[in-house]
């Protein structure tokens, strides 16, 4: 792991309010050290030189994360929640050696008026509150340009770049689409797991695929410049947005249904389709998701299978990384939000083996240490690592953002 960026100061989220008088306190994770660092790599002298070099170097750009810290307790998960007031984890970040990142917060969970989630209001209250701490510090900010991106290359700073993982909150209001634009978001998706407006989720037992207005709403997003995610949607609604979209369509964080069959994985029918209309697919490594018959234990090893499968499907010009991880007990989140997150449906199809965390890519501070390093040891050429680890995400957000 790096040491902490040069630009950061040691700032923590809402440090510009009293704590337990302004907001109520929590005990949250460790951003670093929660868990042992990953010991699957075995670099030599060279090999850690050229990760860490490509690392500081080059773009860096994680197409899917949640960057939030979570409470130590987990038993207290949805009075945090409620209390609309998630604190980017600044000091995790500052060790990451990203450029930007795709933050999706966690509105699926944004319980503050609903438990169901996916509620304007609180989407909104989500973002705005995020958006007010982050102008306090100069270390993580907003992206919402190419230029953005290239400023915090060059100033050695994050791009933090809001994105949704659904639509669901726009209900049949293609309007709000300029509202969350203006807000900062960049990146949204078109359904998580369960049917709206838009189309249909991964999770139903039919997919009618995208609906009238969905078709409203990508034309509008493509107008606005805000780039799509098929992530979570289900298959024929992923091809119709697809055909449909006049500019690239991105699966931000999935691997491939061929390497491991449950619903949460994309077919290769879906992943060809988004490389033909230029688009990427970030693999992911959120628990128990991208497993593999070789690595049936969820690890660095098992998501890189199918980082492997994918560049031998659509070519290395087509793929890079959507991590999906975050900073806390990612496992235990999902155990207290299962319902919410779909996950029965999601991950039904297949037994698999448990596992408190992900060896080697538990959090965004390790991740992109740990790609890099896996890359540099199985013998990728500096030019095909920058591809995957910013450069074909950059391509396509070119095109995207308008």
């Amino acid at each position: 792991m790096l040491e902490p960026a040069k630009r950061y100061t040691g700032y923590t989220a809402y440090d510009y309010l009293e704590k337990g008088v302004d907001y109520r306190a929590f005990d949250y994770a460790e951003q670093i050290g929660r868990v042992p660092e990953y010991a699957g790599l075995d670099l030599s002298a060279e090999q850690a030189e050229r990760t860490r070099r490509l690392l500081t170097e080059e773009v860096v750009i994680s197409l899917h994360e949640h960057v939030q810290v979570f409470p130590e307790d987990m038993g207290q998960l949805r009075e945090h929640i409620r209390q609309g007031r998630e604190p980017t984890a600044y000091e995790g970040l500052s060790r990451s050696g990203l450029t930007a990142v795709f933050d999706n917060g966690m509105d699926g969970t944004c319980c503050i008026s609903s438990d169901a989630g996916w509620k304007y209001q609180d989407v909104l209250f989500d973002l705005g509150v995020r958006m007010a701490d982050i102008a306090h510090q100069d270390f993580v900010v907003k992206g919402e340009s190419i230029a953005d991106i290239e400023h915090a290359h060059e100033s050695g700073r994050i791009a933090h770049v809001f994105a949704l993982e659904a639509s669901t909150m726009i209900e049949n209001e293609v309007d709000r689409l300029d509202v969350l634009y203006g807000f900062g978001v960049r990146q949204m998706g078109i359904a998580y797991s369960e049917a709206n407006t838009l189309g249909s989720g991964l999770k139903e037992r039919g997919d009618g695929g995208l609906t009238y207005f969905g078709e409203r709403a990508v034309k509008r997003m493509n107008k606005l410049g805000i780039a799509i995610d098929i992530s979570h949607s289900g298959d024929q609604t992923c091809l119709d947005t697809i055909e449909v979209s006049d500019k690239p369509v991105l699966i931000t964080h999935a691997g491939a249904r061929t390497v491991w069959p449950t619903n949460r994985m994309k077919t290769d029918a879906t992943i060809r389709a988004c490389a033909e209309k230029g688009g990427v697919i970030g693999v992911e490594a959120a628990p128990h998701t991208t497993l593999s018959p070789d690595h049936p234990r969820h690890s660095l090893e098992s998501v890189m299978d199918h980082f492997t499968y994918c560049v031998e499907l659509v070519g290395i010009d087509h793929v890079t990384f959507g991590p999906d991880t975050l900073f806390g007990d990612h496992v235990g989140l999902h155990d207290a939000f299962a319902a919410n997150l779909s996950l029965g449906q999601a991950h039904a199809g297949v037994q698999y083996e448990k596992v408190p965390y992900v060896d080697g890519l538990e959090n965004p501070a390790e991740c992109f240490t740990n790609i890099i390093g896996w890359l540099v040891q199985h013998g990728y050429s500096d030019d095909e690592i920058r591809k995957v680890v910013g450069g074909n995400t950059l391509r396509v957000l070119k095109e995207v953002w308008v």
